[in-house]
């Protein structure tokens, strides 16, 4: 069957995640003042299988889709974005590592630890990679290393050489962190929590079996040995949508936020005592509601479309894969506006150091800015395919 559709064992994670949602909630601002996830926190929501969801089954997973994943990030996402981003990179970690040689998820999965050996991941090849016999030798230093804090080993973008030293393929190389140090330098206005500091390895040996190549996994071509169908999808989308979760849920939690002051909470300088009894507000509310709604909607649309492609054995091309980078974009971007007039409609006490809203505001803010989900060039590029200017996108965006 290729429905999307949510198991009930993944119901029952996203169940014990709404439970601890008071906690996540309670604990964000020592997570976001602490600049990481409090380790109480991580290692509670650890214990629910959050982030071991896409991990294969032969190894105690679930092998969620794309639909699944959305639902344990946004449940996440409702108590604290930081902790919901994590949540979405190790899951993204995990799947990746699902398509790789399988002695390299025997690395991982297979001995001590288990399921609770996570994987960060950060794709871009700020390094370098000299072959030798057997693997690579790697050194670099890659920022924005999300969940690595958290996380036993990390795959990590490489450029691939040939013999002659030619860069001819982008990969990525899976390190165990007890191999990389980490630079605390993640300062930030938004997304704190995340903890998000940079990796840094100096001539670390890697051997064959544990690098991936990028270029063949694009186009559909995997090294992975596992039969279920979340490891036949498509390669990019169903990474940049295991992003969308944290938005949807912090769009929740936002208007859930709003929504729950209105009745105590007066309307400066107006004659309301409540904001729920003014037609302004009422109309903010169904606005955003609305908008919320149409967001979930289309991230389901999109997440099914990857799912059920993988079901028939179809690999969407590359202008059907940018429509999707487009819808995404476009999830990320209605948040976005939604929160901030949800902001507006709760007035200036929610800018408060003390209010879960303006903690909100900042996380989303710094998550929409992310480029794999970024509105504009996704845009663009689906505009080009839509004008039959396929080169000219690939330009925008060569790799979708």
């Amino acid at each position: 069957m290729s429905h999307s559709g949510m198991r009930p064992e993944v119901q029952s994670v996203v169940d014990r995640i709404d439970e601890l949602r008071p906690t996540l909630i309670a604990k964000g601002r020592e997570g976001d003042q602490a600049r990481r996830v409090p380790e109480e926190v991580f290692n509670t929501l650890a214990a629910t299988g959050a982030f071991s969801i896409s991990v294969p089954k032969k190894f105690g997973g679930l092998a969620a889709n794309t639909s699944e994943a959305h639902a344990v990030a946004r449940a996440i996402g409702r108590g604290d974005g930081g902790a919901a981003w994590v949540a979405g990179i190790l899951d993204s970690g995990a799947w990746v590592l699902g398509l790789m040689d399988i002695q390299a998820q025997e690395d991982v999965w297979g001995g001590q630890g288990g399921l609770n050996n996570f994987i960060s991941i950060v794709l871009a090849t700020s390094s370098e990679a000299k072959p030798v016999e057997g693997g690579y030798r790697v050194t670099g230093r890659w920022g924005y290393g999300t969940g690595s804090l958290h996380a036993q080993w990390s795959l990590l973008g490489i450029p691939l050489q040939n013999d002659q030293g030619e860069v001819t393929d982008a990969g990525l190389a899976l390190i165990p962190s007890s191999d990389l140090t980490a630079e605390d330098n993640w300062y930030v206005a938004g997304m704190k929590s995340s903890g998000s500091v940079s990796q840094v390895a100096e001539d670390v040996f890697v051997p064959e079996h544990r690098i991936f190549p990028l270029t063949a996994a694009v186009e559909g071509g995997y090294l992975g040995h596992n039969p279920e169908q979340t490891y036949q999808t498509v390669f990019v989308p169903s990474l940049f949508m295991k992003l969308i979760g944290p938005h949807l849920g912090m769009g929740r939690a936002a208007l859930d936020f709003v929504i729950a002051k209105a009745e105590s909470k007066a309307i400066a300088y107006t004659g309301y005592d409540k904001q729920a009894d003014a037609v302004s507000f009422q109309l903010a509310i169904a606005k955003a509601s609305m908008q919320l709604n149409a967001a979930e909607l289309v991230a389901t649309q999109v997440a099914d479309e990857i799912y059920e492609g993988a079901g028939r054995g179809y690999y969407a091309p590359y202008s059907e894969r940018i429509a999707m980078r487009a819808k995404a974009g476009w999830i990320v971007e209605t948040i976005t506006t939604m929160i901030d007039q949800l902001l507006t409609a709760h007035g200036s006490a929610g800018f408060a150091e003390t209010s879960f809203l303006q903690r909100i505001w900042r996380d989303q803010a710094a998550a929409s800015r992310h480029g794999h989900t970024l509105a504009a060039s996704g845009y663009e590029a689906f505009g080009k395919t839509t004008l039959n200017r396929q080169d000219e996108a690939r330009h925008v965006l060569p790799i979708v």
